[in-house]
């Protein structure tokens, strides 16, 4: 009897279309014939219209030109980006790389993490191989018998994944989840902030005169309604940027003899010190009320330049002191809109106005920086000011009342961070602050990553070192409880310290240890999407640099490595957190080309037979000295570039960590740390700001 073929139990599994025909036949020569429908058989072909040979070749052809098209490009900017890095590597000097010093432990800590990930990568290569190990299935068998080991390198291999499952997996979980706790606590306080200053624009909450304070007639005749103002310029070799300066403060529109302007000269080049003097000389005698002063024990840096300048015994004739560092442009009426806040305020100890960049889109890195800063005028002191009347003093381009600072204890050299310090201590004795968002002092962003990167060690080493010297004072001081909290876990603690740990350790160090440590990896929400939320956080006070979000994103990583290097060295007194250097000025003037404008105003203030009038035959002779000097030919200093150790270190360990995402096929988490990876390698060839010339 032939064998029966029954189907149905895979029919039922199955559905299909037509009727089944199954033909049984007694001669074991059988076959199934399966018609999908009816009249299937007997349905006439649609006739189709081919492609000839020749067609199907012109359309090859078009796909190759096409994919020859897309490679010449990705090979072109591949070709000019090394071409880059060549011209950047021929100009830096052998001896302009980065000095490390005593920062040196964090390079080598990145050295050891770079070693180990190589050595790993090669080692799981090895095991691919040799079939032990697959970077699409992490969670493999581990083998606990003998008989399944099958060298010793197969029991090496074996030992690490013991080694990565039970000791190394855990405690990087435990380090990781508790960073994202830190980061989401973070981004919780900056979204706060954005409400709060949201807040602040739907109720257009702003500090307001009450009444006009000072009349618009006749004002040398009412000169006693306005108090006694003292202007400081403090300086130290700032050769591009002081005659600008001095320019714009002469400027003010003020009563002459209720204003004296300090020039306080710290600069140890003569010369230097020669072209401020004759600015100073040429101003006083249009009838400025100004002095310069030039200390011969330089301690204490701007610290100590302050406090010299404050302990003269003229000072005790006036009641408020402006200050604004070298390269700052004050307009005219600077005065006349900060100095009112303080009638009827005996409480108001400082107001403080906002910076605006005349270099903001020079290159990348002074617009990336301009997002950062609009961010924390815009929104931190905004905010801040409004609801607590306390934010840090941001050094310049702000009115303090003297006698709120000497009732603070005056200028201290204790740290790198004498502006916050003597902030902190003003609203420990209980005085308030004004911020004026609508007050716009020009100033200049460092072009240099060089000297940005200084500028930012400085301060977040000096907070760190404040916060170890002064948290005796704040839990001692009578001051509500609120506010020790708020000085304590919001201002130097989470904003200050937090911020730059969880920054460097969560993107720079576990993201890419988790690559060869699989079972410790991290949510694609923590890596992409919360930070990308952050960024557009932080861009909207600057909504014309949204393209520039996700270099943003990437640079503020890539900054983290020195903010925390800082940030360390200040809490343990570690390397160079006490080293003061001078932030490199450009000598960019303002929109309205102060230079100019001083020219017009010397012509229509004093005739030319009268610009020497009162002057000494040492002060022409000095000055004859200068305007010589100003017409020999400057000699142009070949600029020199330098390659940042940390930085280059870090991206090729993010690359590495990037190659090993991509052989197990993270999407996700290879494009974010190639791009990293990317931007540390630029950043640590210097290829960022400033170009050479």
């Amino acid at each position: 009897m032939a064998p029966r073929f029954d189907f149905s139990d895979l029919w039922a599994k199955e559905t299909r279309r037509g009727t089944p025909v199954v033909v049984k036949m007694e001669n074991p020569n059988y076959s199934i014939v399966e018609v999908e429908e009816p009249d299937g058989a007997f349905r006439p072909m649609e006739k189709r219209r081919g492609k000839n040979a020749k067609q199907v070749t012109w359309v090859l052809l078009l796909k190759a030109h096409k994919a020859v098209g897309f490679l010449t490009w990705l090979a072109t900017v591949f070709w000019s980006l090394l071409g880059s890095v060549k011209r950047r590597l021929s100009f830096t000097h052998p001896l302009s790389s980065e000095r490390l010093g005593r920062d040196r432990w964090l390079f080598t800590a990145i050295k050891v993490f770079l070693a180990a990930s190589l050595l790993i990568l090669g080692f799981e290569l090895v095991a691919c191989y040799r079939g032990w190990h697959y970077f699409k299935n992490p969670s493999l068998h581990i083998p606990t018998s003998k008989l399944e080991i099958q060298s010793l390198l197969h029991l090496l291999y074996v030992g690490w994944l013991r080694l990565r499952a039970d000791y190394i997996a855990p405690p990087i979980k435990t380090l990781s989840k508790f960073c994202i706790v830190l980061f989401l606590v973070q981004s919780v306080d900056r979204l706060i902030l954005c409400l709060g200053c949201f807040w602040i624009k739907y109720k257009k909450i702003k500090p307001r005169i009450n009444e006009e304070p000072f009349p618009n007639d006749d004002v040398e005749g009412l000169e006693s309604q306005y108090p006694m103002v003292l202007v400081q310029i403090p300086m130290c070799n700032e050769i591009e940027v002081y005659e600008q300066s001095i320019s714009a403060v002469c400027q003010l529109d003020w009563p002459r003899d209720r204003m004296l302007i300090q020039v306080l000269d710290d600069s140890d080049d003569e010369s230097i010190q020669q072209l401020i003097r004759a600015e100073v000389t040429k101003w006083s005698q249009k009838g400025v009320n100004i002095i310069y002063r030039h200390r011969l024990v330089r301690t204490g840096y701007k610290a100590g330049n302050l406090k010299s300048a404050m302990s003269c015994d003229y000072v005790e004739a006036y009641e408020f002191v402006a200050i604004f560092d070298a390269d700052f442009q004050p307009n005219s009426d600077f005065l006349k809109l900060t100095v009112p806040h303080f009638k009827e305020k005996p409480e108001l100890g400082l107001v403080q106005a906002r910076w605006a960049f005349v270099n903001k889109d020079e290159n990348l890195l002074t617009r990336l920086q301009n997002i950062n800063l609009c961010f924390h005028f815009e929104v931190e002191q905004q905010v801040n000011g409004v609801f607590l009347n306390f934010f840090g003093f941001n050094g310049t381009a702000g009115v303090w009342r003297i006698k709120a600072l000497e009732e603070s204890g005056g200028w201290l050299e204790r740290t790198t961070v004498e502006d916050m310090d003597i902030a902190v201590r003003a609203h420990l004795h209980g005085w308030k602050f004004i911020y004026l968002n609508d007050v716009k002092v020009l100033c200049e962003v460092p072009e240099s990553y060089e000297a940005y990167k200084k500028q930012q060690h400085r301060w977040h080493s000096g907070p760190m070192q404040l916060f170890r010297l002064c948290l005796r004072a704040i839990l001692t001081s009578k001051i509500a409880m609120w506010k020790k909290a708020n000085l304590i876990l919001l201002f130097f603690l989470l904003r200050k310290l937090i911020l730059p740990f969880y920054s460097f350790t969560l993107f720079c160090v576990i993201l890419p240890i988790t690559m060869f440590v699989p079972e410790a990896e991290l949510p694609v929400w923590v890596i992409c999407y919360v930070p990308i939320f952050m960024s557009f956080l932080n861009i909207l006070p600057a909504p014309k640099s949204f393209p520039f979000m996700i270099p943003y994103l990437l640079f503020e990583n890539t900054m983290s490595v020195t903010k925390f290097n800082a940030m360390v060295s200040g809490l343990f007194q570690l390397g160079s957190s006490y080293e003061w250097i001078v932030t490199k000025k450009a000598g960019k003037s303002s929109e309205s080309d102060l230079c100019s404008l001083t020219d017009k105003e010397s012509k229509k203030m004093m005739p030319p037979n009268q610009m020497v009038r009162g002057v000494s035959e040492s002060e022409l002779l000095e000055i004859s000295q200068v305007e010589e000097q100003k017409k020999k030919p400057v000699s142009v200093k070949k600029k020199t570039n330098k390659i940042f150790h940390k930085e280059l270190a870090l991206a090729f360990l993010l690359l590495t960590a990037a190659v090993r995402s991509l052989l197990a096929s993270q999407g996700v988490h290879f494009y974010f740390l190639f791009f990293q990876g990317v931007t540390f390698l630029l950043v640590g060839l210097d290829l960022i700001g400033e170009q050479m010339k």
